[in-house]
């Protein structure tokens, strides 16, 4: 059945690239209302749904928008919110993104537990993917979803690091089988020190620091404590991924396979399984 928290929860942070202090509240929503940002800074209130028919940017993060009113960096929440399983949540923010906590999901996954369930008495919707989606560009690079009975996420990407033995980074999981949790919330964003000053001139990453990222230079890696993961790069892939397909509406039945694609490209995956009609909607009884 569908599920929302059992109680009104709060936590604050700053945001990764606007840089500002955010007050976040999760509070219950009815059955079928779906993930719903709202900007309550905002006069009157704005209300977002977490739908891919609202992402309006994805450089850096995925940020979307209506009437006006933006939230960004919606992704590792929205992982986290897949990951635990909640269908139905107002998500009130008093600024324009998501706080970054420590760059992972594993500090939502603790606050929306910590919220407790409360089941609904209406069935949860499944999307099954029924026929191969792929999209892809002149270097490569791709995203595609199979069909496949399980929910199973896979992801490659080439890291040329002299901190890291081997040149290419894989990671996968299958969310039937093992553990959102202990095998993907925890492993952070990242990036090089050396683009910083570009980011900021663009107005991104304003408030990027090794407390909420994992830094590497031209030659290791800047965190004190190192990694969370052998893998922890393509695992945190693994974990975008996770949230950006969840901007669909519901959770995705089938394989996702990546190949050092980001935001922009899972959105062009979600339009293009829109477009082809590659799925069906199952009610779960």
């Amino acid at each position: 059945m569908q599920c929302t928290v059992a109680n009104r929860v709060s936590a604050a942070g700053v945001g990764l690239h606007s840089g500002v202090p955010i007050y976040m509240t999760f509070m219950p929503a009815p059955p079928d209302t779906g993930i719903v940002f709202r900007r309550v800074d905002c006069r009157p209130v704005k209300e977002i749904p977490a739908n891919m028919a609202f992402i309006s940017d994805t450089r850096m993060c995925t940020t979307i928008e209506r009437h006006g009113a933006r939230v960004a960096t919606v992704e590792h929440l929205l992982s986290a919110i897949a990951g635990v399983g909640i269908d139905n949540l107002y998500v009130d923010l008093n600024g324009p993104e998501v706080p970054i906590m420590d760059g992972s999901a594993s500090p939502f996954v603790f606050i929306l537990q910590s919220a407790g369930i409360s089941w609904q008495k209406v069935p949860k919707k499944i999307i099954r993917v029924t026929e191969p989606v792929m999209v892809s560009d002149e270097k490569g690079v791709y995203c595609r979803l199979l069909p496949d009975e399980g929910r199973k996420i896979e992801f490659c990407i080439d890291f040329d690091h002299p901190a890291f033995s081997d040149k290419t980074q894989r990671a996968s999981i299958d969310l039937e089988r093992e553990s959102y949790f202990i095998d993907v919330s925890r492993a952070r964003t990242f990036g090089f020190v050396s683009q910083l000053d570009m980011l900021k001139k663009q107005n991104l990453a304003l408030g990027a620091s090794l407390d909420n990222a994992v830094g590497l230079d031209d030659q290791s890696v800047l965190n004190p404590d190192g990694l969370r993961y052998r893998n922890e790069f393509a695992m945190h892939k693994i974990l975008d991924a996770i949230g950006d397909l969840h901007l669909f509406g519901s959770t995705i039945q089938g394989r996702f396979e990546g190949y050092c694609s980001g935001h922009r490209m899972n959105k062009l995956l979600l339009d293009k399984l829109v477009a082809s009609g590659s799925y069906e909607v199952l009610n779960v009884v």
